[in-house]
């Protein structure tokens, strides 16, 4: 089992942490050590986390949204999911956009989004001039039905 490090940047961040046995992603929590911050609708805030990760070679960790503050706020991630290469070593920034219709308040310690450790593979890659035919070809957006 791959491990990831964690390194707290200020004693009141919350180290992330399985929700339940087999919960596939990790909570990470907002760091608003001056109480909370407030996310009008539109409007795209980043929120700290207090911590920094290492995460393991050849693996990523995917930043998505939490389907609860999504499905019940409109609160969500622009770029979901983010990914944090195993060789970053900064503060954990999750950037919010609430669609939803009212602000939003983020207090310190609220379960903001869940970070999933995945395998990546590096490929070598090769200039060709072109591409073995498949069935589907150029078809894209739709081009397999609905």
């Amino acid at each position: 089992m791959p491990t990831l490090r964690i390194r707290k940047l200020d004693p009141g961040a919350s180290i992330p942490c399985y929700q339940s046995e087999l919960a596939a992603g990790l909570d990470l929590s907002a760091f608003v050590p001056d109480g909370e911050l407030i996310i009008a609708p539109g409007r795209i805030a980043m929120i700290r986390t207090g911590i920094a990760v290492a995460v393991p070679v050849g693996f990523e960790a995917q930043v998505r949204p939490r389907s609860g503050l999504a499905s019940k706020h409109g609160i969500t991630l622009p770029n979901s999911p983010g990914t944090i290469d195993a060789d970053y070593r900064g503060e954990v920034l999750v950037p919010l956009i609430n669609l939803g219709r009212e602000a939003f308040t983020v207090t310190h310690g609220l379960r903001i989004a869940q970070m999933v450790i995945a395998p990546v593979a590096h490929v070598k890659v090769e200039e060709v001039t072109e591409l073995e035919m498949t069935a589907r070809g150029v078809g894209g957006f739709g081009s397999t039905g609905v």
